[in-house]
């Protein structure tokens, strides 16, 4: 059974485009932007949701991060 789908909270929203990170995240697979709108709306504390956004945001500045696990796109294949 999938998970539903997590809606955009606005100061996650925000803070893509305001580190220019947007493109990045809509890069991503959905599972992992599901995931982490899941784990960043899921903290208790203000700090700990500062902190996982903050995560999630060096994670999409690297590429190559996913919830403090190694990550790395596919390659199409292509050419570049």
């Amino acid at each position: 059974m999938a998970r539903p789908r997590a809606p955009m909270p606005q100061d996650v929203a925000d803070a893509l485009q305001a580190r220019g990170l947007q493109a990045a995240y809509d890069a991503r697979p959905p599972y992992q932007r599901n995931d982490w709108l899941i784990w960043i709306d899921g903290a208790k504390r203000p700090e700990t949701r500062a902190r996982r956004l903050e995560s999630m945001l060096t994670e999409l500045q690297a590429g190559t991060g996913y919830m403090g696990m190694p990550w790395r796109p596919r390659s199409t294949g292509k050419p570049g």
